[in-house]
């Protein structure tokens, strides 16, 4: 008898066991990959890439999609709503209600996009639907308030096909990846300006071939190849 509830015993332990581990393990699977870096000198920090495949899904209908050519953006549409190169676009088209700015009202037609009788236009789509507070950083274009002019000098935009490390290969990206990680936000759609509008949406692994362009250079001195024994 008491051989016998040894052997329950053990498997009862087993079991629990078995519960216990497995549910450790199904919950650490459900956390994110991304673990961020620390920033030290030797260290460089890599930005989160998870916001490059936030609009995955829409990426086969991208590349499905007929281009409108009737109403395609231009880059000069595109730097014409911004400041200066990196600004966040001015809102070109009447507010309707200052207070209902956000969630509720611009992601009507920015989140997902598609096409407005009103403005006879495709909505560009935003990089960053989770941050609702849009007048935060976007203010509108027209504006009966006082505007007091400055000398803020104009930065030059960055030239398309030029930026190429070598004839042929992947350009590199001129700008910075924060608050623009949604690659497909700008780079694919009927929405996005034609120069920069990419052959392949479907490969949503954007920074697998496309890499910052990262100013710091470090003198290496003449390159030698080395010779194969």
């Amino acid at each position: 008898m008491r051989k016998r509830l040894g052997i329950i015993s053990l498997f009862v332990i087993l079991f629990i066991a078995f519960i216990t581990i497995w549910s450790f393990s199904y919950q650490t699977g459900r956390e994110e990959a991304y673990i961020p870096m620390e920033n030290t000198s030797s260290t460089p920090v890599i930005p989160s890439e998870t916001g490059v495949f936030r609009r995955s899904e829409f990426a086969l209908d991208y590349s499905n999609m007929p281009i409108d050519k009737n109403h395609e953006r231009t880059l000069k549409t595109y730097y014409k709503n911004r400041a200066y190169h990196g600004a966040p676009p001015t809102i070109p088209h009447p507010v309707k209600n200052e207070l209902s700015m956000g969630g509720n009202t611009c992601l009507q037609c920015h989140h997902n996009g598609g096409f407005t009788e009103k403005f006879n236009a495709y909505a560009p789509v935003t990089p960053h639907p989770e941050m609702e507070n849009c007048r935060q950083c976007h203010v509108p274009q027209h504006t009966e308030t006082l505007f007091k002019g400055t000398n803020f000098p104009k930065i030059t935009v960055p030239e398309v096909g030029v930026n190429n490390a070598l004839q042929g290969s992947p350009p590199v990206i001129p700008h910075q990846i924060e608050m623009h990680e949604n690659c497909l936000s700008c780079h694919a759609g009927p929405s996005a300006p034609k120069e920069i509008r990419v052959t392949h949406p479907e490969r949503i692994n954007c920074r697998q071939c496309h890499v910052l362009n990262n100013k710091e250079t470090t003198d290496i001195g003449v390159f030698k190849r080395q010779s194969i024994q």
